[in-house]
């Protein structure tokens, strides 16, 4: 790296899970460790005597604390067993660890806590290990949760960012943009009427009756920070491949459109923390469809697009009006501390 490519300082944007985000990743972080290369799959793929584990970490920072639909304590758990979930994992147990600041009200972290054993036990994840630490007054935003999961996949799923597939349809479970836009209005103190709640959720056994349907999917992700463009973006460069999707398939709820109207947000790179994408094979994709709508997290399930081979590593949007819009990762700072 030289010397003018090299980052200078961190800026908020480094967090939102965008362009910055990736430059940071790739310029300082993966060349600071002498790391060669990097999966960008939400989990690592580990093989331990012939059975393959799944593990991932994470670090929670959103601000707000608590927000409409949840708080950081569910989300933490939620957002762990989802990046197990998506690699097609059975999510089995979870480190926690603290970082409270002096002076946070105890009534706050036993709320907290009474989320984290209640989302725990909905998502049938075992909490084993963990460590607190306490931070000066100022230094530490009341409260940061920082997790590590660890789940077991079956044989025959074979799932990565990067095995998209020609001739894959892509499908959504839900709409999109419901966590962003709660924890933003919450943040800036806007009232919506009707009011938005979070989509926080535990995905492990929307994912399991996916994997029930068929072991022949391809490609899966939750698309939290930086929403589902940043998301397919990523699919596309790491499997090589175009992606087709298409505006009037997309669901968005009538409140969620208003709002990012209203502030100025384009609802494809709004955090999600309860919804999912799917690459799955043409001849499976109305069962695994079926199988999703039955689950009450996946009901509002659409097919929103397919994979084309060219042009390479791009995102096209088919727009309602029969136009074509390139889409790209997020840029700059739209929504940091999300997650």
């Amino acid at each position: 790296m030289n010397n003018e490519s090299r980052l200078k300082r961190i800026l908020l944007g480094h967090g939102s899970g965008g362009v910055l985000m990736h430059d940071l990743i790739k310029r300082t972080i993966m060349s600071g460790l002498n790391l060669k290369e990097a999966r960008y799959d939400d989990s690592a793929i580990i093989d331990i005597n012939g059975e393959r584990f799944a593990f991932t970490t994470d670090s929670y920072v959103v601000d707000p604390l608590f927000f409409p639909g949840g708080n950081i304590g569910d989300l933490a758990i939620n957002g762990t067993v989802n990046d197990l979930a998506v690699m097609g994992a059975r999510p089995l147990f979870i480190s926690l660890s603290f970082i409270l600041e002096e002076g946070f009200e105890t009534d706050k972290f036993d709320t907290i806590l009474s989320s984290i054993e209640k989302t725990a036990r909905k998502s049938g994840v075992e909490i084993i290990t963990g460590d607190t630490k306490v931070v000066n007054k100022g230094k530490g935003d009341g409260i940061f949760i920082n997790t590590s999961g660890i789940g077991m996949i079956e044989s025959g799923v074979e799932i990565s960012g990067s095995n998209a597939k020609v001739g894959d349809k892509i499908i959504i479970s839900g709409p999109i943009g419901n966590h962003g836009i709660a924890v933003i209005a919450e943040r800036n103190g806007i009232k919506l009427e009707p009011p938005i709640k979070s989509d926080t959720a535990p995905l492990n056994l929307l994912t399991m009756d996916m994997l029930k349907a068929t072991k022949n999917i391809h490609a899966m992700r939750d698309p939290t920070r930086g929403g589902i463009a940043t998301t397919l973006k990523e699919i596309a460069v790491a499997s090589g491949v175009c992606i087709e999707i298409y505006e009037d398939k997309i669901p968005i709820e009538d409140g969620i459109r208003a709002a990012c109207e209203l502030l100025g947000f384009e609802p494809f790179y709004v955090a999600n923390e309860g919804i999912l994408v799917a690459f799955v094979p043409e001849g499976d994709a109305e069962r695994v469809l079926d199988v999703m709508r039955k689950n009450h997290l996946g009901k509002n399930a659409e097919i929103i697009g397919e994979v084309k081979e060219n042009p390479k590593k791009m995102v096209l949007l088919k727009t309602s009006i029969g136009g074509t819009r390139i889409i790209d990762m997020l840029t700059g700072e739209q929504l940091p501390r999300i997650c």
